[in-house]
């Protein structure tokens, strides 16, 4: 491009022997915004790094408005006029908006600070930009829009004309993303440009100027947005046609989980969940929506048996169970697929096949007498590792060196090879690209087909929609009604999960 204002040239990444970008090419110009899309693996964040000096490149250059970029700087690429607002956002709850968005831009030789000052800019890049929010307030009292507003404030606070974005609506309702991309509409009427890393091609289709598809290190696809389509960017992703994904209407079976009036107290006694009812059946998808932080994970803790002290019932085939455990829900059939695959999914540090043995290896015939048998729980691990396509070196694999998508069917493959009867699939594709992600949901759709009941908890509507049978959305604790997928609004499902709404809650939640 004539009007390039940044220029990536021939830029190539290796970690010892992975190639992580290799000769990479591409520009960005003035007012434009370039969607960059691939697999997990593929390199995306590297690049980006690179760019924002997190990382130095082995060979290429990088200019940014025709001057060439210092190297391995973040300051650099800040005074360069380059920004990046992260997945997670890295805001101190307990401090004000304007503190946060002063922090570091001071000496630390001045002796005295200038709020006053900041707060003239402030305004005056609020107003220019439309980018409301009330400087006086605690961050930790703030929306996770009003978040990610004051991340991207902060940037501009830093004089960027370049905005770097990873997965900027991973945890946005449908409202705030399309009042995010309004902004960025509004950004780049300004003369900003902007690079955003997202997963979601609806996104990438709406707010897009170009796009650019990296596959293994490499890219693979370039075009202006408006001359392709979803189709042919997922191909580009994985290399090759994605199976489509059919949700078959099922009959729903007999109730399998049920949640009465359950109230559940954190230890400084708030409540996190609320007078809350639930019903799961066989056959059946249930996905709850809602914005991170609603309870969702205490929700999911709670019928894992992470919670044993509760009120209310939880009942498994209508009968009440009580005490607890994770062990007592794993005898009782609950797989869990939780939300951290590193954290709490898997242990990162322990190989591959000793993660698959982890829930049963005291059974037979990968234990006897106590002995653990090797050649059992191994060839248990590569039968798995097969049918459910985990690319690793091998079993002996340490599972930190599998990438994200590879961690979660791995998940998936220790989980559902026990046949439970009760799936709980807590942001099953978070952070997966396309290719692992519909692999994910063929495998919980088979699951259902094959008599479990799934439930689902996600904060992308897209991903409910097209795979759950009933959804409803959780909101400071409460569990709305379940609607019919086919049937429900979008719109008043985004509403719902961000309080805008009328809030039903049955006193059984039937489905």
């Amino acid at each position: 491009m004539n009007d390039a204002i940044l220029t990536v040239s021939h830029i190539t990444k290796r970690f010892g022997t992975i190639v992580a970008n290799e000769d990479i090419s591409f520009s960005l110009g003035k007012g434009e915004i370039v969607a960059l899309l691939g697999e997990n693996g593929a390199g995306k964040t590297t690049l980006m790094s690179i760019l924002f000096g997190h990382y130095v490149a082995d060979s290429g250059t990088i200019e940014v408005f025709g001057k060439k970029l210092v190297e391995g700087s973040p300051r650099a690429s800040l005074k360069a006029g380059v920004g990046m607002v992260h997945q997670h956002f890295t805001l101190a709850g307990n401090m004000g908006v304007l503190e946060n968005i002063m922090l570091g831009t001071e000496s630390l030789t001045c002796l005295k600070s200038n709020p006053g000052k900041a707060k003239k800019k402030l305004n005056a890049l609020m107003e220019r930009f439309g980018l409301t929010v009330n400087p006086k307030a605690l961050v930790k009292d703030l929306s996770v829009g009003e978040q990610q507003r004051v991340e991207i404030l902060k940037v501009l606070y830093r004089d960027a004309r370049i905005l770097i974005l990873d997965e900027p609506t991973a945890v946005l309702t449908p409202q705030e993303s399309d009042s995010l991309f309004e902004t960025l509409s509004h950004l780049v009427k300004e003369g900003l440009s902007v690079i955003f890393i997202t997963h979601k091609m609806r996104e990438v289709l709406a707010a897009s100027h170009r796009c650019i598809v990296l596959r293994r290190g490499r890219v693979v696809f370039a075009s202006e947005t408006c001359k392709t389509n979803a189709k042919t960017l997922a191909r580009a992703m994985v290399g090759s046609d994605l199976p489509k994904i059919f949700r078959q209407r099922q009959i729903p079976g007999k109730e399998v989980l049920s949640l009465r009036d359950i109230t559940l107290v954190d230890k400084n006694g708030k409540k996190s969940l609320t007078g809350l009812n639930l019903s799961l059946k066989s056959n059946q998808i249930l996905g709850i929506a809602g914005v991170s932080g609603n309870g969702q994970s205490q929700l999911a803790d709670m019928i894992s048996g992470l919670v044993p002290t509760y009120e209310g019932q939880i009942l498994l085939d209508s009968k009440v169970v009580s005490h607890i455990s994770p062990r007592r829900m794993i005898t009782e059939g609950v797989g869990r697929i939780p939300d951290d695959r590193t954290g709490t999914g898997l242990i990162s540090d322990m190989s591959v096949m000793e993660n698959v043995a982890s829930k049963d290896y005291g059974q037979f015939p990968f234990s006897k007498r106590g002995l653990l048998q090797f050649k059992a729980i191994a060839a248990r691990a590569n039968r798995l590792v097969k049918k459910f396509d985990v690319r690793c070196p091998g079993i002996d694999t340490q599972v930190r060196q599998l990438s994200g998508g590879n961690m979660q069917k791995l998940i998936l493959a220790r989980e559902l090879s026990g046949s439970p009867r009760i799936i709980l699939a807590n942001q099953p594709t978070w952070g997966l690209d396309v290719g692992a992600a519909s692999h994910v949901h063929r495998q919980l759709l088979k699951a259902a087909e094959d008599g479990a009941g799934v439930l689902i908890i996600s904060e992308d509507l897209d991903e409910l929609f097209q795979v759950a049978d009933k959804i409803c959305v959780m909101y400071h604790g409460r569990l709305s009604d379940s609607q019919d997928a086919d049937s429900v609004d979008r719109a008043h499902l985004g509403l719902i999960m961000s309080g805008q709404a009328a809030f039903h809650d049955g006193e059984k939640n039937e489905t």
